[in-house]
């Protein structure tokens, strides 16, 4: 394996990821693993796609915030897993260092939109249940269309900062970063200059993205258990409920990984436990979310049902006309 290469300046080029260090047939076992798992969150994300732009029903502000997120995760999950699976069964690991970096930044820059779509969904919840006179006046098509283009925008917007730090910091060697994607930490450690401003900047942007959010969501659910609370009727109550359980799910699934890995102490101290904890936040919300969304939502099944049978209908036009 190679372990330094440079270019005509003396900086490193390209990287090493080293993944996941273990026996062939554990590799095979992993890449086999990872590739189902890839598999189903496409699957499972495009299905929620699908359900939501073919069925009117669920052309409403809720639904439409859900597909994009579906759309997210699955970007999200697109922009480390194919090179993680890539890296696996390649004897080189390597990865370019404009790669490395262009990584980096559309990975960590879809984690911020995920934090802003959760908190733009939360405040959804809060304007249906705490406010269901005003809802249909305030969440507009347009105004739903302008959070989910602040989303987008934003998550990008806000790992610029960051991205052009990263780019001014110089890699001399070595160049061998131990994890399965460009993280900010293994990264900065194979630095050769100080780069304690740069991490400490780094520490309050994302530290700011995820607080910022997870304050607001936990604001917003609270306003939403206090008029859940005072509701007299049972039914409702249970409706109320059910409607926010799931986002919850998903938040608590998001953030609870998130916060292991970032702010818990000694978190990066431990390449074996920081790969673990980046894994999982990167593929159990997006595996997850087809399953939280869909589960005991009758709307949601309505439309899958539909979109399954005409699917099945086709095929089996398809194999009757070649028969």
């Amino acid at each position: 394996m190679r372990t330094l290469e440079t270019n005509t300046s003396g900086s490193v080029s390209e990287f090493i990821l080293l993944g996941f260090p273990c026996r062939r047939d554990i590799q095979i076992f992993l890449f086999v693993l990872f590739s189902i798992i890839y598999f189903l969150i496409l699957m499972g994300n495009t299905a929620i796609i699908c359900a939501v732009w073919s069925s009117r029903k669920l052309h409403t502000p809720m639904y439409i915030l859900l597909a994009n997120f579906s759309f997210l995760e699955i970007c999200y999950v697109s922009s480390d897993v194919p090179k993680m699976l890539a890296n696996i069964i390649s004897q080189t690991k390597s990865i370019s260092y404009a790669g490395c970096l262009l990584q980096f930044y559309f990975f960590f820059s879809m984690c911020a939109a995920e934090c802003l779509f959760l908190s733009v969904m939360s405040f959804d919840r809060f304007l249906a249940i705490c406010r269901p006179l005003h809802y249909p006046i305030i969440m507009t098509r347009r105004l739903c269309v302008l959070l989910v283009v602040f989303c987008w925008a934003g998550g990008f917007l806000w790992l610029l900062t960051p991205l052009i730090l990263i780019s001014q910091v110089p890699f001399c060697g070595p160049n061998t970063v131990d994890h399965f994607l460009c993280d900010l930490a293994p990264l900065l450690a194979l630095s050769c200059a100080s780069v304690s401003g740069i991490r400490l900047v780094c520490g309050i942007v994302s530290s700011l993205i995820i607080f910022l959010t997870l304050l607001y969501i936990l604001g917003t659910y609270f306003c939403v258990l206090t008029v859940v609370l005072q509701m007299s009727s049972g039914s409702g109550r249970q409706k109320a409920f059910s409607t926010c359980a799931s986002h919850l799910a998903v938040v608590s699934l998001f953030y609870g990984s998130v916060m292991v890995m970032y702010v818990s102490p000694g978190s990066g101290k431990y390449p074996g436990i920081q790969k673990f904890v980046t894994l999982f936040y990167a593929l159990e919300t997006p595996f997850f979310n087809p399953l939280i969304y869909n589960f005991r939502n009758k709307d949601m099944e309505e439309a899958l049902k539909k979109i399954l049978s005409v699917l099945l209908k086709e095929i089996f036009k398809g194999s009757k006309s070649h028969i």
